[in-house]
C-alpha cells in the first residue's frame, strides 16, 4: 500500500503527534519513513550585517533540523522502521509537496496545531499540503487541551 511515507518534522508537540502516527503506519505497511525538516527564513537581507546574521541563523536551523530528524529516525528505528532524513529551505508547504513529488512518496503524515473554533481547522502549512499534494495526506490534529 505505502512504501514511502513522508513525515515533515520540526520537533514541536503537534509534529510529534504526526510522527508517532506516521511511524506506526510505516511499521504496519513495512514502509520507509522520510523525515523532512524545512528551514523557513522569509525575506531577503538588506545589509551585509543582516546577511551575515542570516547565514548564522541558517546554520543554526540546519543543525537543529539535523538533530530533530535524527531523533525521528531513532524513534522509527525503535519500531523497526527504516528512515532517511532530508533538510530543505523555503516555504514549508511548498517544500513538503515538492519533496513528496521528487522522492516518490506514497503518503504524507503531519501534525497540525489546534487553531480554535473560529480559526482554520488545520494549521496553515497542513492546509496548504492538504490542498496541493498529489498523494494522500493524513493530518493528526492537536486537541484543544493539549
Amino acid at each position: 500500500m505505502y512504501d514511502n511515507i513522508l513525515i515533515p518534522f520540526d520537533g514541536s508537540d503537534e509534529a510529534m503527534k504526526g510522527a508517532n502516527h506516521g511511524i506506526g503506519l510505516a511499521a504496519t505497511c513495512d514502509a520507509t519513513v522520510h523525515a523532512l525538516y524545512v528551514i523557513d527564513l522569509p525575506g531577503a537581507p538588506r545589509t551585509v550585517y543582516l546577511r551575515d546574521d542570516e547565514d548564522e541563523m541558517r546554520e543554526r536551523y540546519r543543525e537543529y533540523g539535523e538533530e530533530v530528524t535524527e531523533d525521528l529516525c531513532e524513534m522509527a528505528s525503535e519500531e523497526g522502521v527504516e528512515c532517511v532524513t532530508a533538510i530543505r529551505s523555503g516555504s514549508p508547504g511548498e517544500e513538503i509537496v515538492d519533496y513528496a513529488k521528487s522522492e516518490d512518496i506514497d503518503a504524507i503524515v503531519l501534525g497540525s496545531a489546534y487553531r480554535g473554533k473560529f480559526r482554520a481547522i488545520l494549521g496553515s502549512t497542513a492546509e496548504k499540503v492538504v490542498r496541493t499534494a498529489e498523494v494522500p495526506v493524513i493530518t493528526v490534529r492537536q486537541k484543544m487541551n493539549e
